[in-house]
Formats: C-alpha cells, structure tokens, sequence
C-alpha cells in the first residue's frame, strides 16, 4: 500500500519504520520540510520518500495523522484527503499540559469536522511509541500480538486499517464507533498505552461490559436491552 505519514515525530517516525519493513510504500512529511527528513528518508531505503504535507496526502492511499492535535495548520486542505482511508493517531493534548475541552465529543469527531469527506478510523492513539518500536509480532498469532485499537464508523476503512495493523505484526481490536469507540482510546480511558494482548484486550473489554451491566440505571436498561436485541438479529446465536 502507499502511505502518507504527516507528521514524522516519534509515533511518525515508528510507522514510517514498521511500514516500510512490511512492504508498503510511505510519503513521509513534517513542518519543517523536507530537507528536514533526508536522514530518517535514508534509514527507511528506497520505499519512503520525503514531501510536503500536500504531497504526503496526494500520495497516500492511507493517510496516518501523526502531528500535535491542535496544529490545524498542519493537516492538508480537505479536498486532498476526499474519499481516502485517514488514520487519526492524534491525542487532544494542550502545549501547556492537560487536554483540550471538547464539550463532550471525541477528539476524532472533531477532527471529521476539520476533514469532511475522509473515511476516518481513530488508531496508533492509544500505544506508546516505544511500544511501537519493539512490540510488534509477526511470528505470533493474531490473537497473542500486542493489541492497537481502532474505532470507525466506515466499516471497509476499518478492515483496511485492520490489514495494515496486522502486516506490521499487531492485532487490531476494534472498539466501536468514532463516537463511543472513540471516547473508549481517549487518553484518560481504562485501555490507553496498556500492554494488552488481543485476547487480554478483547477479555478485559468483556469485563468492563459486565461491571457496566451491574450500574445501570432501571431507565437505561430497557435501551441496552434493545441493543443486546438488535446485536442478535444481526449475529443469532449459533447452536
């Protein structure tokens, strides 16, 4: 696949790493210019190129979102990213420490404002980039490899996204919609930067589903009910 990375920090730079070793080629692009990356260019060999953000965007079929949050400045133009799989790897961080307020959306939604047009997934939020660097496992089953969550509401996005986690040896566990997936990898979840395995992830998640059951409110358990309904019309029990 080609990959735009915007953004050639730590997380970036990790990506643009795992990505060119899996066979994919990557457009790598930071503030500063290209000149700027000639090194990590070098290290990456013949499948990575340095651009301009506007370059790394046309270029990706993939495009990863991997600059400070509330540098607006340095996304593209919308236009470049219409149709295209854009893979949010941003947190809500202020400069000055803390998060941003978002009046109770996801810091993903808000970036689907700035992007309209782009099938957003949210991933690479949650995993530390030195967990990046070193934990992936492509000699380990899917379901025993570190676990880098994603969340999404184009469900084809989301298995592209899933492939490509995979090829670079993790597991991709899917956390639901940009929404309530999205809020679930915020930084202040139970599951951020957590060295979970795709099972213990998928186990653990289960466990908060129960504890959850336990609080509900009597006006709030008739609209789980419809859900738990809803779920099993789509996927029915096997026998």
């Amino acid at each position: 696949m080609k990959i735009g990375i915007l953004g050639a920090g730590k997380i970036g730079s990790a990506a643009a790493h795992l990505f060119t070793a899996a066979g994919h080629e990557v457009a790598v692009s930071n503030s500063r210019g290209p000149e700027s990356l000639r090194e990590l260019v070098g290290e990456l060999g013949s499948s990575a190129q340095a651009g301009s953000i506007a370059d790394a965007a046309r270029f990706g079929e993939i495009v990863l979102l991997a600059v400070p949050w509330h540098r607006e400045d340095a996304l593209p133009p919308a236009e470049l990213l219409q149709d295209k799989i854009v893979v949010d790897a941003m947190n809500p961080y202020r400069p000055e420490g803390g998060f941003f307020e978002l009046r109770g959306f996801t810091s993903s939604e808000e970036v689907r404002r700035r992007l309209p047009g782009a099938k957003l997934v949210k991933a690479f939020n949650t995993i530390a980039y030195d967990h990046l660097e070193s934990r992936g496992r492509i000699d380990l089953p899917v379901e025993e490899r570190h676990a880098i969550y994603l969340a999404g509401d184009d469900p084809q996005a989301k298995r592209v996204v899933s492939e490509l986690i995979e090829s670079i040896g993790f597991a991709p566990v899917d956390t639901g919609s940009l929404r309530e997936g999205g809020r679930l990898q915020e930084p202040d979840s139970l599951i951020f930067n957590q060295t979970f395995t795709a099972r213990e992830a998928r186990a653990f998640l289960r466990n908060q589903l129960h504890k959850l059951v336990d609080e509900l409110s009597e006006d709030a358990l008739p609209r789980a009910l419809e859900g738990l309904a809803e779920f099993r019309r789509v996927k029915p029990r096997k026998a």
